[in-house]
């Protein structure tokens, strides 16, 4: 029987200037730790998109 992955991205909390806030970083990798997703990879920044950092996380269904 296989695994089957549930995957969430969460951008990463920073402030105003971009750089991240490391409590509220922690914070969220705390929180989804204990719902059980398992922090995977991070998609940097598109300094041309003005996107956010995203955290990737699965965990199995």
């Amino acid at each position: 029987m296989s695994i089957r992955w549930l995957y969430l991205t969460v951008e990463v909390p920073s402030s105003m200037w971009g750089s991240p806030k490391r409590d509220a970083l922690q914070e969220e990798l705390d929180k989804r730790g204990r719902e059980g997703w398992e922090l995977v990879g991070i998609i940097p920044s598109s300094p041309h998109s003005g996107s956010k950092p995203l955290m990737i996380f699965k965990k199995g269904s």
